[in-house]
């Protein structure tokens, strides 16, 4: 008796990052020549099983992506478990509907906090999901790398580069704020790689006299120049972009030229680099053996340095967030960076 063939869908939710279409190529190149399974590709994230929305993945059309940014499926910000009025369709009933119809053995997301979350509340609803994780703000819980990162830390730094040279030949104060959400690991790696000589993190309280009490004291120092890199997610009391804030502030407190520029969605294009790629391909690779050995309801991650897998469960409604104690927080005391407060030298 020949042995059923093992159907899987694939999707990609959330924001686009680097390493998307590597992670689509990992899953359904494996799943096709080591496993000889039958692979669909969801459209627009969820909203494609809403919609019945999909194309069958042979080896062929996922041949030449893993270089490209962006996401062959396309992706949406639909959130199916969300809160519904008494009119709106019921989503997950449609999503399960669909699954089943398709004839899924599995449903594998690739996507950040809020599509592992969906992914969870759809295992819990009795579907087979494996959860892979990316994003470039590396905040997923359970996993010490997410892919979209490293290319979104090259970015930065990149720019942190250019602003050296504008900074000394204005002899200005720039301000550059780098995406992250809640969490800092973005600036805190690329203000680190690119000198920056402040850097502000949604993690740590900061305090402005203190920063402009640095920055004068640079300056006395005849130092010409000084770069503040700032998370967007740091607190601020007015509705004014992070970096928008802190140069008004510097400028009013200090006296010093400032002026600051806001990165966005640069960070979030583009190939993606070698690592990623890699990281990428790997979990789509461990997503489809976890399939094959029937172990559902989980993540791929990266735990002391090896892909491994957490359980879905786990991960929902949780950041993985800078501690106060990371090595790389030590690493900028020892550099004389200033963090902004209580955590500065």
């Amino acid at each position: 008796m020949l042995e059923t063939r093992k159907k899987i869908g694939i999707l990609t939710a959330g924001g686009d990052c680097p390493g998307l279409n590597a992670a689509i190529r990992g899953v359904a190149k494996t799943a096709i020549v080591k496993h000889n399974m039958q692979v669909f590709g969801i459209s627009s994230g969820f909203q494609g099983l809403i919609d019945k929305d999909y194309v069958e993945l042979s080896e062929s059309s996922v041949s030449g992506i893993l270089t490209l940014g962006g996401t062959i499926l396309g992706t949406s910000r639909v959130k199916p478990f969300k809160k519904k009025k008494s009119k709106d369709t019921d989503k997950p009933k449609l999503i399960k509907k669909h699954y089943k119809e398709l004839g899924l053995d599995c449903l594998v997301c690739i996507g950040g906090n809020g599509t592992q979350k969906t992914a969870a509340g759809l295992a819990n609803e009795g579907l087979n999901v494996i959860g892979i994780p990316k994003t470039i703000d590396n905040d997923v819980w359970g996993t010490e790398q997410t892919f979209g990162f490293d290319s979104a830390l090259s970015i930065a730094t990149d720019a942190i580069d250019r602003l050296h040279s504008t900074a000394n030949s204005h002899k200005r104060i720039m301000v550059i704020e780098i995406m992250g959400h809640h969490a800092g690991w973005l600036a805190l790696y690329s203000g680190l790689a690119g000198g920056g000589d402040v850097i502000l993190l949604p993690e740590l309280d900061y305090n402005i006299k203190k920063i402009n009490s640095y920055l004068l004291g640079r300056a006395k120092k005849k130092k010409p120049y000084s770069i503040v890199v700032v998370a967007e997610g740091i607190n601020v009391p007015t509705k004014q972009s992070a970096s928008t804030y802190i140069s008004e502030q510097i400028e009013k407190g200090t006296g010093l030229e400032t002026r600051n520029t806001i990165l966005g969605y640069l960070q979030r294009g583009g190939s993606p680099t070698a690592a990623d790629r890699l990281l990428a391909s790997s979990y789509g690779a461990h997503a489809v053996n976890l399939i094959a050995n029937n172990e559902y309801g989980k993540m791929v991650a990266v735990v002391n340095d090896k892909i491994t897998s957490v359980p879905l469960e786990e991960i929902g409604g949780k950041l993985r967030l800078v501690p106060s104690d990371h090595p790389m927080i030590e690493r900028a005391f020892g550099l004389d960076i200033c963090l902004g407060g209580k955590h500065s030298n």
